[in-house]
């Protein structure tokens, strides 16, 4: 065989990547919020592109790929699918249909209640500093810099003498400063310990007295779970001690923690649901989707005055970049809608009953019916949130894995058994061993080994039984 250069012809596949379909796959991705910062840029960019109105029609019209010879109507191509939903009978859910139905527009019932979407709190900083705005003067100031030291928990984890230094203030002035901080509300903060932010929720509770500091001083022993040393030291009874640690166990350890570090994010629902007269409702969020549309009339007046050659290019890109966009929008739009309305379709027990009545979901199995590939479902469920009469979740919530049940040839989804097993041990007389809850959940159809349900109890931070029965004689039960 002879060794040396030689040429030949050889016939391969391969997917090329586009620009334009690389940006497809990463508009699928996004958030609204995401999209809007996208479509802004274009809008700035293109001047073909138009921000859609108020009352956005529910149709969009096929731009097509022959983008400079196309004909130039008098008005532009508006895109939005805002007014698009699925209404389908719930007695339909089960049966395996090969397609999604099309599209009808909702004639639309009732508004949905968004006053349930409620934003989180404003920051530890931003409400300790409203408590200190009528304070003045140099203790009002350190003040103000000891809440600017804070630790999002609460604590203060410089020390007074550190502070002292870099702020050139007099220690005696800084304990006068933490002191007023310490008396704002939530009780327990600036604390510099575990055990003085308890004792200061205690006091804010006029429960601190001889006793309660006493068991205060001595936490590494409750911890332990030894009573009968916290019975002698704390000099009580142990109906006493176990009011007090009753009492203890409902204090907040992190105080700062129920305030938000960072700023609110307003989460807007890219799908909205709701059960009608013949089924369930399901709907694009009009408030979630941008309404772009390209001026055509502006386009023929720009054509009419391009004579160069260069001009017409220019014209031209712009014109396939704009109806790109819109075309891309639509897409996404309308393959959100059809994995909501899978969702909704395999999960319609969740609907009406809750996370004990949710199935085990795939990606795979969505993307089999909705007729794209895994990935692209995937994309689509990432950051889509879905607001119903139960509340908001992200699309990724309805998939999960399964387990064996007797009640279903598929299973039963993992947050079902999870919620199976919260319940149990929240209704628990006695104390329930793994094996026990192995054997009540076999009662309620749940095929599961101990170990899962180990898996499961762990995953949820519920201890073992040795843990709770630990803690319920710490309780006094």
């Amino acid at each position: 065989m002879a060794l040396g250069p030689s040429l030949d012809i050889r016939q391969t596949q391969s997917l090329v990547m586009t620009q334009q379909l690389q940006q497809a796959i990463k508009l699928l991705a996004l958030s609204s919020i995401e999209i809007e910062a996208v479509v802004a840029e274009e809008l700035a960019k293109n001047p073909l592109l138009e921000e859609g109105g108020d009352k956005p029609e529910a149709t969009t019209d096929d731009v097509g790929d022959g983008f400079d010879d196309a004909p130039d109507p008098t008005g532009a191509d508006d895109f939005s699918t805002g007014e698009s939903a699925l209404d389908y009978d719930a007695s339909e859910a089960a049966r395996d249909t090969d397609s999604l139905p099309d599209l009808p527009m909702n004639e639309a019932g009732e508004a949905f209640d968004f006053d349930r979407l409620e934003s989180r709190p404003h920051s530890l900083k931003e409400h300790l500093l409203d408590q200190l705005s009528g304070t003045g003067g140099s203790i009002g100031a350190l003040a103000e810099a000891i809440v600017h030291s804070l630790a999002d928990t609460g604590y203060l984890e410089r020390s007074l003498i550190d502070l002292a230094d870099s702020l050139g203030a007099p220690e005696a002035e800084l304990e006068e400063a933490l002191a007023l901080v310490q008396d704002l509300d939530p009780p327990g903060i600036a604390a510099r310990s575990l055990a003085e932010c308890l004792a200061l929720q205690a006091k804010a509770a006029d429960r601190y007295d001889p006793a309660m500091a006493r068991l205060i001083d001595n936490l590494d022993l409750l911890a332990k779970g030894r009573m009968k040393d916290l019975l002698r030291i704390c000099r009580v009874d142990e109906e006493d001690l176990a009011d007090m640690v009753r009492e203890l166990r409902a204090y907040d350890p992190k105080p700062g923690c129920q305030f938000s570090s960072t700023p609110a994010t307003e989460i807007v629902p890219d799908v909205l649901v709701r059960e009608g007269k013949d089924g369930w409702e399901v709907e694009l969020n009009p408030d979630a989707l941008p309404r772009v549309l390209v001026n055509r009339a502006y386009h023929a007046e720009l054509k009419a005055g391009a004579s160069d050659k260069a001009s017409k290019a220019w014209l031209a890109d712009h014109l396939q970049s704009a109806n790109w966009l819109v075309k891309a929008l639509d897409q996404r739009a309308q393959t959100i809608l059809k994995t909501a309305i899978q969702i909704v379709r395999v999960q319609e027990g969740f609907f009406r009953e809750g996370v004990s009545a949710l199935k085990p979901l795939t990606l795979a199995a969505v993307a089999e019916k909705v007729e794209v590939h895994e990935s692209t479902v995937s994309r689509v469920t990432s950051n889509k949130y879905l607001f119903c009469e139960r509340g908001l979740y992200e699309l990724k919530y309805f998939f999960g894995s399964g387990v064996g049940s007797a009640d279903s040839e598929d299973g039963a989804s993992a947050l079902a058994v999870k919620a199976a097993i919260k319940k149990l041990i929240d209704e628990e007389d006695k104390i329930l061993s793994d094996d026990a809850l192995v054997t009540l959940l076999q009662g309620q159809g749940y095929d599961l080994a101990r170990r899962t349900v180990a898996k499961y109890r762990e995953a949820m931070g519920i201890g073992s039984s040795v843990q709770r029965r630990r803690q319920r004689k710490m309780q006094g039960g």
